[in-house]
């Protein structure tokens, strides 16, 4: 039985884990290693995933690949756990999508950024309804790729359906004036990961997407409880143990101008020092090179340190 909406706002207030889709060596997707590392990011803590997310690398994925991905998901995990899967792409794929989620049980539609050329705020509103009127699951917009309005923030809030917000850009103050406007009921959602927990949640984010948490979810949850709690030393400090390994993740890596090519396989290589499954990766994203693995076994022998020192 999929979560009501209370129950999806609910598990919104903490740290959502995006679920990596591992690739074997011949670009097929390996369905065992998704079951095994969402039940041990389960065992750990976790109650919130992302399925066929962006970090899942969503765009290289097939449509029955999502569906299956996602299906596997479900099955995997308890049935209190929240899983969200990815929507995107046209009113009519959306929709097809939509409902093959909702025959393998999802608890809401984390619908993906836009990735059209140009955009209207309010065709984009238009669309969010339509996908409203095609399912009883709630949505959760991301909204990441483009600059919108107070405005438009104010008004996606308000959209029947709509239950929290990933916010994945870099402007806290937005964030601020967002939540200042929009509905009561909605909560949002640091969607940038650690690096910017602190500063969205004084702005009024009340739960964070995983960086470094995907691999590491004891730091996540860590920091997690000292937001909640108020212990704001204790957040900085948590938050800057996963800066260096997430601004790895942000580079360009070798004959690239592009920032963040780095990010997915940097996470899948994570996975893999932290004893779970990363597997490759599919074009256009590029695997690590030998340097940036060595440079990512450092990062991360720093952060266990810190994790060791931090976490009890």
């Amino acid at each position: 039985m999929p979560l009501s909406a209370d129950g999806v706002r609910e598990h919104l207030r903490g740290v959502a884990v995006g679920l990596l889709t591992p690739f074997d060596d011949a670009g097929d997707v390996e369905h065992q290693k998704i079951r095994a590392n969402a039940r041990a990011l389960s065992t750990e803590g976790i109650d919130t995933f992302l399925a066929a997310a962006n970090i899942s690398e969503y765009h290289s994925l097939s449509r029955d690949e999502r569906v299956a991905v996602t299906e596997t998901a479900v099955e995997a995990l308890p049935e209190d756990a929240c899983v969200l899967a990815g929507v995107g792409g046209s009113t009519a794929a959306a929709t097809d999508l939509v409902g093959a989620y909702e025959r393998c049980g999802v608890d809401a539609m984390m619908v993906m950024p836009p990735d059209h050329t140009y955009l209207h705020e309010q065709g984009l509103l238009d669309y969010y309804r339509e996908l409203d009127a095609a399912t009883d699951r709630p949505l959760v917009p991301y909204v990441r790729g483009f600059d919108p309005s107070v405005d438009y923030l104010a008004d996606l809030t308000r959209v029947d359906g709509v239950v929290g917000i990933k916010y994945a850009l870099a402007d806290a103050v937005k964030l601020g004036a967002g939540v200042a406007a929009g509905a009561d009921d909605v909560v949002w959602v640091d969607g940038l990961a650690e690096p910017y927990a602190v500063s969205f949640w004084a702005e009024g984010a009340e739960g964070f997407s995983a960086g470094v948490s995907n691999f590491r979810p004891e730091v996540g949850l860590a920091l997690f409880d000292a937001l909640e709690t108020g212990d704001w030393e204790r957040a900085r400090e948590l938050r800057n143990a996963c800066l260096p390994y997430q601004r790895f993740r942000d580079e360009t890596g070798a004959d690239n101008a592009i920032p963040g090519a780095a990010s997915v396989p940097a996470v899948k290589e994570g996975l893999e020092l932290a004893g779970l499954h990363g597997g490759a990766v599919r074009e256009p994203i590029r695997p690590l090179t030998p340097e940036q693995r060595e440079r990512a076994r450092e990062l991360y022998d720093r952060l266990d340190d810190d994790i060791d020192r931090l976490v009890d």
